[in-house]
This record gives structure tokens, sequence and C-alpha cells, in this order.
């Protein structure tokens, strides 16, 4: 999640936030956003380092290619129902090309071939559907989300083939690797978030809030009007 807080850091974007609408629990989150940043300081980070010493980038981003490449049946899913057959046939492409002569999803040759990876979730889905975001959320672990992301959390889960794999020691010791790597991944944005931000709880709500107009919008959201006088 921290990744997030990239879309504004390249653009030097600093903000207050004081009493913002869209974050009427402002005062539990943060106290959610201390409690994330001090399991991350005893647990991930840690771990995080560690992977990163014992595996070269090359194995690394083999694990990444193969958690991906995981995530593409759901991705298709999602675009079919946003009524994107296109991206979603492009997203069964995908996943039938790496997992056959990728080995599995090591190996990302479907983007080699000029198959676009996409990001989408039933949270963007809902968004597409014309279910509002509601209030923004800063979740335990997680970190930020909004209620309609949040209300779609479940259904993505029941669908990732991580978290229902069986038996249960394999599916939590490929949620752990995952995570970690996940973690790993954001090593470097932690250290550029901490220096651009000047209240990092506020760069962290303004870029997730957003990354997630961008995603819903496939990179074109609409121009906001400006308020009237």
């Amino acid at each position: 999640m921290l990744a997030l807080g990239l879309v504004l850091a390249a653009s030097g974007c600093a903000t207050t936030g004081a009493g913002d609408p869209r974050d009427p629990l402002e005062t539990m989150n943060r106290g959610v956003l201390a409690f994330n940043d001090a399991a991350d300081a005893a647990l991930l980070l840690p771990a995080a380092r560690a992977y990163r010493v014992v595996l070269p980038e090359g194995l690394r981003g083999m694990v990444r290619n193969f958690f991906t490449n995981l995530d593409d049946v759901w991705i298709g899913t999602n675009n079919l129902l946003q009524g994107k057959p296109a991206d979603a046939a492009s997203d069964g492409l995908r996943f039938l090309f790496n997992s056959t002569l990728g080995f599995f999803g090591l190996i990302d040759l479907a983007s080699e071939v000029g198959l676009e990876k996409h990001n989408e979730d039933l949270g963007q889905t809902l968004a597409r559907w014309g279910v509002g975001e509601g209030p923004y959320l800063m979740l335990p672990l997680l970190g930020p989300s909004t209620t309609r992301d949040t209300a779609a959390l479940p259904v993505d889960w029941l669908a990732d083939p991580v978290l229902t794999a069986r038996p249960i020691a394999l599916r939590n010791s490929l949620t752990a690797v995952r995570f970690v790597a996940r973690r790993e991944e954001l090593l470097d944005t932690t250290r550029a978030l901490e220096e651009a931000a000047l209240d990092r709880y506020v760069f962290l709500r303004e870029s997730y809030l957003q990354r997630r107009k961008s995603l819903v919008y496939d990179g074109r959201p609409p121009r906001e009007r400006p308020p009237a006088e």
C-alpha cells in the first residue's frame, strides 16, 4: 500500500486534510496506522530485508511473476463483469500463456508478446456499477481502503487461489511468502515516502483515493469540476 504514495510524490503534493469529509473516522484511522507502523517495524520490515538479502533479484522476480499470474484469473473475471470482454480475454490468454510456456507463471512471457497486465478487483467493479466509495478507512495490517473496497474484500479473498489453497500448511506458507515478497518490493518506496510526506497519514490517504479513482476509470478519470462560487 505504501507504493500508492508515489502517485503524489512525483508532483510534490502535500495537504493538511483537516476535517476532510471523506475521512470522518480520521482519529481512529490514525491510530490504526500507528499500529500498522509498529507491526511493520517489528515483523514485516525485518523479514522483507532478510528476503532481499537471501534471494537474488532474478529469483525474487520469479516469485512476483508466480503470484501475479494467479491474480490474472480474478482480474479477467472483474473485467468481464465491468463489460470489458476484450480485456477479460487478454487476461485469460495471459494466464494460459504464462502458466504453460512460462513455467507455472515464473516467467512473464505474456507481457513480452504484448498482452497487457491489468489491475482489477471487485471494489473497482462495484464502482463501475455505481457504488460510491464511502468513508476512507485504514485497515489493520492491510492499509488504506474505503468502505466500498473493504466490503468487496471477502469476495476477493474467496476468489484468491492462494487463500483457498489446501492443505492449510500450503496456504499459510504461500500467504506468508507473498506478503513478505510484496513488502520487499516497497522497501525503497517506504524511504521515499517518509522523506516526501509532511503528514504521512494524509499523504497515504490522498494517494490511495487518487490511485483508486484512476484504476476505476482505467487511467482516464473525469476532470473534477471547480466548486461553484
